[in-house]
């Protein structure tokens, strides 16, 4: 029999009554009734209760001893009464009377209580992660990233894909974010780069001749942190296919998709073939590219309603006349809903440091003429109103907020107010999951403070339309086979069909203010094995750390990832980053400048 326990602290029943067992684990909770004392011993698998009368030898030490301490016990299994069985705990029909027991492991005082329910701030969790992770909820949400990774290795081998691990060390390259730089000793003055993603490597395995290739690949990038971004590294499930066009990864990633999903949550999918929308009509409909399909209010632009003379609503006319468009959400029936819901949402959106939420609602007065209920209603005539109703397919009883700004700044508000006024009506069904595919990305964007031309994802992604006769003379109506896959507002993974193809490559590249010395500095191994014989290839890398975010019901990555840093890119409890020592620098050949001068 093992040294420390003859069971784990979830299996004891009652068939085990009346046999001698030992047990280890964390005590958990005492409770001290004076001359019965109640101690919950916990372990990875569960909870045991362990009862101490008065006359045991060891009753005043164990009275004494501190939460979390490790603990070794052996006793008898006891059956409980009917009146004091547990049925929230699988061991709650028996208790284990103890005969002796052994410190393992003792502690100190805890910075916060594992077996408490309260919050604690951010700093406190990170460091003392290895406290945090021993509450029920945090521990569970670890395990259930164990079993999420583990199925969906499962999975990928039964879709026909081999996993291979790419390297940790690479060049640098520009793809979106900041790199992650590891001087090199045996080469002094050059780096390597951590990668932000295997996108390089994974389309060279498929030049190499695989077929289907995975990996729950780490990526590092320099960036700020977000709920659903962890600052420094991440997990995704990175995913390439040769001789593939979009339809063919949509296939496969929407298989994989339901199957976790499904074994992982009792949701319902509301859809089980994804939709496709466009990115044009998701900013259109959406005001963003990761929409939450649960939400079903649109947004429509009613911005040629004020041209009309018979709206006199002058503030937002004037703001059209000067490039602004009106944006409008409609809400079903809610033109009896409390003065108080409708300011307490345009007070919301001031808050957000906009100019509020312009609204009124429809109704027809007692000789069925439609008015304008609220307090802009007046400005808008019968025929205009209807006019509205006509682009928004408004009904009688039903009410509209309108923004009117920039078109830059536009879509973001919209956005949020899309999902401000569905929280506030409670449409969005929270028992569900919504996933689509937001397609057709323009390959390129404009920055508005250089005026340059950028790649509006990666450079490598192929266009749309014959790659032999391409109009590159409009770089910005140029669309891309790029893809995002969405699931309830949150976006779990861009992909791409790719170009492989060098010399289409190199154009792109050019319109982008790229030389070809630069992108054969840059790309030099894919560039050059592209021009040995490259498969048509595509893939996409969906999160790990989102997806089971999702499954976990959790708000932000930090809750299911095991050492997570904080919002400034530190380790807190490994105190990392650093300082490092002047010999290891010069060994580098590295000196740090004074930022102070």
């Amino acid at each position: 029999m093992n040294k420390y326990r003859s069971h784990n602290c979830n299996e004891l029943n009652k068939k085990h009554v009346d046999s001698l067992v030992l047990l280890s684990g964390w005590v958990h909770k005492k409770r001290d009734h004076g001359n019965l004392l109640f101690i919950d011993l916990r372990d990875n698998f569960g909870i045991t209760q362990c009862i101490v009368d008065k006359e045991n030898k060891n009753f005043l030490k164990l009275e004494r001893i501190p939460l979390e301490t490790v603990i070794k016990i052996d006793g008898k299994v006891l059956k409980r009464s009917s009146d004091t069985i547990n049925n929230d705990i699988s061991t709650g029909e028996i208790e284990i009377k103890v005969n002796s027991f052994e410190i393992l492991g003792n502690t100190k005082e805890l910075p916060l209580p594992v077996f408490s329910d309260q919050e604690y701030s951010e700093e406190i969790r990170l460091k003392y992660r290895f406290l945090d992770l021993r509450r029920k909820k945090i521990h569970n949400n670890i395990i259930l990233r164990s079993k999420v990774i583990s199925f969906i290795r499962k999975q990928m081998e039964k879709l026909g894909f081999y996993e291979f691990q790419t390297p940790i060390l690479t060049s640098s390259s520009p793809e979106g974010a900041r790199d992650f730089l590891v001087p090199s000793r045996l080469n002094p003055g050059q780096f390597y780069a951590l990668p932000q993603a295997p996108q390089q490597f994974k389309q060279l395995i498929m030049v190499s001749g695989f077929d289907r290739y995975f990996q729950i690949a780490p990526c590092f990038r320099d960036e700020d942190a977000r709920a659903d971004r962890s600052p420094g590294e991440f997990y995704q499930l990175d995913i390439e296919m040769s001789f593939v066009e979009q339809e063919d990864v949509f296939e496969v990633v929407e298989k994989l998709m339901i199957s976790v999903f499904k074994n992982f949550s009792e949701k319902k999918i509301l859809f089980e073939q994804f939709p496709r929308i466009p990115f044009k009509e998701s900013m259109s409909k959406y005001g963003t590219d990761k929409p939450d399909l649960r939400n079903p209010l649109l947004i429509y632009d009613i911005s040629e309603i004020f041209e009309r003379d018979d709206v006199k609503f002058e503030i937002f006319k004037k703001l059209f006349r000067s490039g602004s468009l009106i944006k409008a959400i409609v809400t079903k029936q809610t033109s009896t809903k409390p003065r108080s819901f409708f300011d307490n949402i345009d007070k919301w959106a001031k808050e957000q440091g906009w100019n509020g939420l312009a609204y009124f609602s429809f109704e027809k007065d007692t000789n069925g003429k439609l008015n304008g209920k609220g307090p802009i209603g007046k400005f808008f005539s019968e025929d205009s109103l209807k006019e509205i109703i006509k682009i928004t397919a408004a009904e009688i009883g039903d009410s509209i907020f309108m923004s009117c700004n920039k078109e830059e700044e536009i879509f973001e508000i919209m956005s949020q107010s899309r999902s401000k006024i569905a929280e506030e009506l409670e449409i969005i069904d929270k028992n569900s999951f919504a996933f689509c595919w937001i397609t057709d990305f323009p390959i390129f964007e404009l920055d508005k403070e250089t005026s340059k031309i950028n790649f509006s994802h990666n450079p490598f992604s192929m266009p749309q339309g014959d790659p032999n006769n391409l109009d590159l003379s409009k770089p910005l109506e140029l669309k891309a086979y790029q893809y995002d896959i969405v699931c309830n507002g949150v976006e779990l993974s861009s992909g791409a069909i790719r170009n492989h193809i060098p010399e289409l490559m190199y154009k792109l590249f050019s319109l982008a203010g790229y030389e070809k010395n630069d992108v054969d500095n840059k790309f030099s191994g894919m560039i050059n094995a592209l021009s040995y014989g490259a498969p048509p290839h595509g893939g996409i890398a969906p999160g790990i750390d989102r997806i089971v975010m999702l499954l976990a019901n959790e708000k932000n990555i930090r809750e299911v990832t095991m050492f997570p840093m904080n919002q400034n890119a530190q380790d807190l409890m490994m105190n990392a980053p650093s300082n490092i020592d002047d010999k290891l620098l010069n060994e580098l050949g590295l000196k740090l400048l004074d930022k102070k001068k």
